[in-house]
C-alpha cells in the first residue's frame, strides 16, 4: 500500500506528534508499505525508505498542494496527524478531506478546539467537527475521545506508543545534570514541554510544601517549549517566576534538551516521576507513556473517564490542581521505598499493552478496511 502521512512537525523538529509520525512511518515501512510524509519546512528525510516532502506554510492553498502530492506519489490512503498547534493553528487543514480523491484518515491526537484567531467563538468547535465528519475514517488514541466520537461510524481506537523507547542502559549515556547532587537525594522527575495542561506549577507549589528528612531535587527533563506551541514560552517564564516566589530555586534542576536515550536514563534515575495533568491522566499523553516504558513509579492525576489500566494499583493517583494532596503523596513515597517498588513492578503490566508493532499492525488493518470499502 502507498501510504501518505501529513504532519505539521517531523524530526528533527521537536514535538510528540512529529516523533510519533516518524516511528509510525518506519513501522509501516517495515510492514512493506511505501510511505510518504508531507510536513513543515523544518522536517527532514531521515530514512531511505521514507520520502519526506515539505511545504512552506499550511495556508489557504494547502488543499491544492496536498492533492498534487497525492497524485504525484499515486497514494492509496492519506493519514493526517491532527493537532492544530503543529500546523500553526491553520484553519485550512480542517478542510483537507473535502477534495480528497483517496481515503482520508485523520488521527486525532486530541479533540481540543483550536485557538484559530481572536473572537473565533463557535467556529472553533465547528471546524473540528467538520474535520471529524468529513474524514473517511477517524483514529482516536484514548478512551476520552473514543467516548466523544462513539456515534460516528468508522472510528477506531488505536493507542499511541512511547516516543522514548526502552533503551538498554549504555556506559556512554550520562545523567550529567545529576552529577553534583548528594548521595541519598530523593529525585522527583518531570518530563515534557512546559505546558499549562501538564500542571508543573502545581508540582512547584507541592515541592515548596514538602517536609522530607533527606535532600530533594525536582528534575525537569527535556527541552522547555518545543517547536510548535508558542504559548508554552509565556507559561515557561511564569514557571521560572513561581520557582523564585516559592523559594525552591536550589531544589530544581533543568536538563535542557537531551537525546531520547538520555531522557530514558534520566527517567530511570528518578526515584519517582510526577505528571500532574490538569485534564487527568490519559494514554494520549506521550510523556505518561514514556514513564510507563521506563517502568517508573508514577504519581499522576485521576483520569476524567474510567480507564481500566489507570488504577491505583499501578499509579499513585491524586486529584487535579491540588498541591497539598500532591505533596502528601510525594512525601509518602519519599519515606516508603517498598511502595515505590510496588508501583514500579505493577506498571510493567500496563507497559505490555503499548507496543509499536501492534500499533502499526492495527493501523495497517484499518487502512486496508477503508481502502477496500472506498473502492467498493
Amino acid at each position: 500500500m502507498r501510504t501518505g502521512i501529513i504532519t505539521g512537525e517531523y524530526p528533527p523538529m521537536r514535538g510528540g506528534v512529529g516523533a510519533f509520525s516518524h516511528i509510525l512511518a518506519v513501522e509501516l515501512a517495515h510492514l512493506g508499505h511505501d510511505v510518504f510524509v508531507l510536513t513543515s519546512q523544518g522536517g527532514r528525510q531521515l530514512d531511505d525508505q521514507i520520502r519526506v516532502d515539505t511545504v512552506d506554510n499550511w495556508g489557504w492553498q494547502i488543499s491544492n498542494r496536498v492533492n498534487d502530492w497525492v497524485r504525484d506519489h499515486q497514494l492509496d490512503v492519506v493519514n493526517l496527524q491532527y493537532q492544530t498547534a503543529a500546523f500553526g493553528m491553520s484553519p485550512w487543514i480542517h478542510f483537507l478531506p473535502n477534495r480528497a480523491k483517496v481515503p482520508f484518515v485523520t488521527t486525532f491526537h486530541d479533540l481540543r478546539v483550536p485557538y484559530l484567531f481572536p473572537k473565533a467563538g463557535p467556529l472553533r468547535a465547528w471546524i473540528v467537527q467538520h474535520l471529524v465528519k468529513s474524514s473517511s475514517g477517524r483514529i482516536v488514541t484514548n478512551e476520552e475521545d473514543q467516548q466523544t466520537l462513539k456515534s460516528i461510524p468508522q472510528t477506531r481506537l488505536i493507542r499511541i506508543g512511547s516516543n522514548i523507547r526502552g533503551y538498554t542502559p549504555q556506559p556512554n549515556i550520562h545523567t550529567t545534570a545529576l552529577d553534583d547532587i548528594a548521595d541519598g537525594t530523593f529525585v522527583i522527575g518531570f518530563f515534557g514541554f512546559i505546558n499549562h495542561s501538564k500542571g508543573l506549577d502545581v508540582l512547584i507549589r507541592a515541592l515548596s510544601l514538602l517536609d522530607i528528612d533527606r535532600p530533594t531535587k525536582l528534575l525537569i527533563i527535556g527541552d522547555r517549549v518545543g517547536d510548535s506551541d508558542m504559548t508554552n514560552v509565556k507559561y515557561a517564564d511564569e514557571i521560572d517566576a513561581l520557582i523564585a516566589q516559592c523559594g525552591v530555586e536550589d531544589h530544581v534542576i533543568y536538563t535542557g534538551y537531551v537525546t531520547e536515550q538520555e531522557v530514558a536514563a534520566y527517567l530511570r534515575a528518578s526515584d519517582i516521576v510526577v505528571l500532574p495533568y490538569r485534564d487527568g491522566a490519559s494514554f494520549r499523553r506521550g510523556t505518561l507513556l514514556a514513564a510507563i516504558e521506563q517502568e517508573c513509579a508514577i504519581v499522576t492525576t485521576l483520569p476524567l473517564v474510567s480507564i481500566d489500566a489507570i488504577s491505583d494499583n499501578s499509579f499513585c493517583l491524586i486529584p487535579t490542581d491540588h498541591p497539598e494532596k500532591l505533596a502528601t503523596a510525594i512525601q509518602h513515597l519519599a519515606t516508603d521505598a517498598s511502595a515505590v517498588k510496588i508501583f514500579q513492578e505493577n506498571v510493567k503490566a500496563v507497559k505490555a499493552q503499548f507496543t509499536w508493532e501492534t500499533i502499526a499492525q492495527e493501523t495497517e488493518a484499518y487502512f486496508a478496511d477503508l481502502t477496500g470499502s472506498f473502492r467498493a
